[in-house]
């Protein structure tokens, strides 16, 4: 990797063509907080803006090419949902690793390589991860049914939902008391408000942002919710489980259960404002009021920087480039030349 000077993009020309195009062609726009940032994707790029301890605005442009999009054949319904499900999840790892440099680094912009050991760590990590959230909200809602004596396959999956949910519930209420998790939540709620200003047109600043709610249909705390639901109508063909066995098989459906959630929210997302829809979406909704807290002005700042930059068009191949956006009125001469700047 050549050593570059950062680049500096001032933060100004909100209102810039490319930005109008991308509302014209009505661009389906998701994103995520991470560590004091939001991550923004559009079909063509993924930008994760992060403050850093300087107070500046560090953004990664990188392109983006769903792996969905590429090749044709895993766009099938259901089946496109636990592809997505995996391609975002890496992306949002890769991102959240970012922003936590960023974060805590004293150095200027730069973009290290992971070594063989990192990855190692990080795909461990989430294995665990993954594991013990199957343990948590699969599993032990299913031994505490048993342990209930719950009879009969319709009612015995009904509880078994309802402690899922309920587990879900206070697992999410609970994180959201951490200091930390408090400050991702606020990000959350920046996010949200930048997508809605984008949806509607308003200027891509904290003050377009400002009057929008924190919660939107699209949210993936809407898409869980959807999952504990569906899980509930799947398992109750397969019955009451009696042996291990037939645990375990529940667990082998739980892609088909993603599959479907996603299909769930992309309809929500597209029919939000259908009277006949909107039972269920509120749900979710509601549980966003735990995931989502009303951000500053700072934090909108951050969203909206992952915004314009995931909006602007790039010519086609465009490398990775990391970068500061500068507030309105600041020269490129007045942005920090350090060593660690990068562009791969």
């Amino acid at each position: 990797m050549k050593d570059l000077r950062p680049v500096a993009q001032p933060a100004a020309d909100l209102d810039r063509p490319g930005i109008e195009v991308a509302r014209k062609l009505d661009l389906a726009v998701g994103g995520q907080a991470v560590i004091e940032g939001v991550m923004m994707r559009s079909p063509t790029a993924i930008a994760t803006a992060v403050r850093n301890p300087e107070g500046r605005i560090v953004i990664r442009k990188k392109p983006f090419h769903s792996i969905v999009a590429r090749h044709r054949w895993l766009s099938v319904p259901v089946f496109r949902g636990g592809v997505h499900l995996i391609e975002t999840m890496g992306l949002g790892i890769d991102a959240l690793m970012f922003s936590a440099d960023q974060a805590v680094s004293e150095e200027r912009i730069k973009d290290k390589k992971s070594s063989l050991k990192d990855q190692v760590w990080m795909w461990g990590t989430i294995g665990i991860a993954f594991l013990l959230s199957l343990g948590l909200f699969f599993y032990l809602p299913l031994m505490l049914t048993h342990w209930l004596g719950v009879e009969g396959s319709i009612w015995f999956n009904v509880v078994d939902g309802v402690i899922r949910v309920a587990l879900f519930v206070l697992y999410l209420w609970a994180i959201s008391l951490m200091k930390d998790m408090a400050r991702v939540f606020e990000y959350h709620g920046a996010e949200h408000k930048s997508i809605h200003a984008f949806e509607n047109g308003r200027s891509l600043d904290a003050d377009g942002a400002r009057p929008f709610t924190t919660l939107h249909p699209r949210c993936g705390t809407s898409f869980l919710f959807f999952v504990m639901i569906i899980s509930i109508l799947v398992f109750v063909f397969l019955g009451k489980p009696e042996t291990i066995g037939e645990r375990l098989l529940r667990l082998a459906f739980v892609p088909v259960i993603g599959g479907l959630a996603y299909e769930a929210i992309k309809l929500s997302g597209k029919y939000c404002n259908a009277w006949w829809l909107k039972p269920a979406i509120q749900p979710g909704l509601w549980l966003q009021k735990i995931t989502t807290s009303q951000p500053d002005d700072s934090q909108l700042e951050v969203a909206m920087a992952a915004l314009r930059a995931v909006l602007t068009p790039e010519a086609e191949g465009f490398k990775t480039r990391i970068y500061y956006e500068l507030p309105e009125g600041e020269s490129e001469a007045a942005a920090p030349t350090g060593s660690g700047g990068g562009q791969v």
